[in-house]
């Protein structure tokens, strides 16, 4: 069973950048697709971006152009690098292997406000 701790989170003003990491437990790390995926408040959990093993990425059309998904396999970890920042991304982040339905971690808040 995959493990996942997502870090990085924060308060930030609109525009700013944050960094987010999530680093997985379980060597089906390596193995599976992983996504990022957020949860806006009265909202449901969508996915925000995603990264193939072979490091390939897509991403939902909000995001494009200012969110960047990579992973370090040797580490077990997948990265978010979040530029220009807005109100609406404000949300909690989380990431998981693509397709799996549970074992979901904690989060991480991010807070876009001024």
């Amino acid at each position: 069973q995959v493990q996942l701790v997502e870090s990085g989170g924060g308060l930030v003003q609109p525009g700013g950048s944050l960094r987010l990491s999530c680093a997985a437990s379980g060597s089906i790390f390596s193995a599976n697709a992983m996504g990022w995926y957020r949860r806006a408040p009265g909202k449901q959990r969508e996915w925000v971006a995603v990264i193939t093993t072979g490091g390939s990425t897509n991403y939902v059309d909000s995001v494009k152009g200012r969110f960047t998904i990579s992973r370090d396999n040797a580490k077990n970890t997948v990265y978010l690098q979040m530029n220009s920042l807005k109100p609406e991304d404000t949300a909690v982040y989380y990431c998981n292997v693509v397709g799996r339905a549970s074992g979901w971690g904690q989060g991480t808040q991010v807070t876009v406000s001024s």
